[in-house]
């Protein structure tokens, strides 16, 4: 088997048995021809199932030249992921990673907005062009239900339920879930489908997505990235800021308001509460800002 055909059945694999999208088989794919290509200019001719812990290695040395370790680390975790489905489907017995560590990295904590900071960018949107109360309600079901991008752009008006104050939401994996909306985000999403969608010519792919361009069709992830970038900037606010950040300030201000950590992991979707818990770091980060602040010894 070469490299290619591995690559192949990998990718239906990660499609098929685990149901992941395809941005993040592209994603994993990445790293995987991130190796075949540098076995090629190293003019090192080897097969997924023959390569050994020596070769990697080397292949590691190299990337660290290239890449920060956090990046090091997400190539290596990548990389077990494919040799342990090539175990899984009995190509090989064992995999040549096991004793390869990735390098130490501390936990990076996202950015978030304040409400200030989130109030400025709603009140920068245009409400005089089309756009800007689909803009507006845009930002407030990002902030008001913490979805990620491909989350967003894939919610369909089928997928509202507002009697009962809720929004079916499909994650990654296509596992679904409810999450509570509140009257505010509801009420922006009823101005911009009452008020602007309404009026559009909308393709037949798109008769049940919620948010359009201005072509009657589906919004894509790069659309919803621009649109969070320039009303950033337009607001003046000097962050890093991306449509997930606003997912990482739904949770933080919610801890912060006494939510419970189990809630919020369900209502972001996180298979795992150690992933939720980054923002008990968060939450901990403020406290220690209140002492710097405040206390007389600081």
């Amino acid at each position: 088997m070469d490299w290619f055909g591995a690559l192949k059945y990998y990718q239906d694999y990660l499609k098929i048995e685990r149901g992941l999208s395809d941005n993040s088989i592209e994603n994993y794919s990445f790293d995987i021809k991130k190796l075949i290509k540098w076995l090629e200019t190293s003019s090192i001719k080897v097969t997924p199932l023959k390569i050994n812990r020596e070769i990697l290695q080397e292949f590691i040395y190299h990337i660290a030249k290239e890449v920060n370790p956090r990046s090091q680390s997400r190539i290596i975790s990548g990389l077990k992921g494919f040799f342990n489905y090539l175990i899984f489907e009995e190509y090989r017995a064992t995999n040549p990673l096991d004793l390869i560590e990735s390098p130490k990295i501390g936990r990076k904590l996202p950015d978030t907005l304040s409400i200030k900071e989130i109030d400025a960018i709603i009140s920068i949107i245009d409400l005089s062009k089309p756009q800007g109360e689909r803009n507006r309600a845009i930002i407030e079901v990002l902030y008001g239900c913490g979805l990620r991008v491909s989350e967003l752009i894939s919610l369909k008006i089928s997928d509202l339920f507002f009697d009962e104050g809720f929004i079916k939401v499909t994650g990654k994996g296509n596992k679904q879930r409810f999450v509570p909306i509140g009257s505010l985000t509801i009420k922006f999403i009823d101005i911009y489908r009452n008020e602007i969608r309404v009026h559009q010519v909308i393709k037949p792919n798109a008769q049940d997505s919620l948010f359009l361009n201005r072509r009657g069709d589906e919004l894509t992830r790069a659309m919803i990235f621009n649109i969070v970038k320039e009303l950033t900037e337009k607001a003046g606010i000097q962050k890093n800021i991306s449509p997930h950040t606003f997912r990482h300030s739904f949770a933080t201000h919610l801890l912060g308001n006494g939510a419970d950590l189990r809630a919020i992991q369900q209502m972001l979707g996180h298979e795992s509460i150690t992933t939720t818990e980054i923002y008990t770091h968060l939450d901990k980060r403020h406290l220690s800002q209140i002492i710097n602040n405040f206390h007389p010894r600081r």
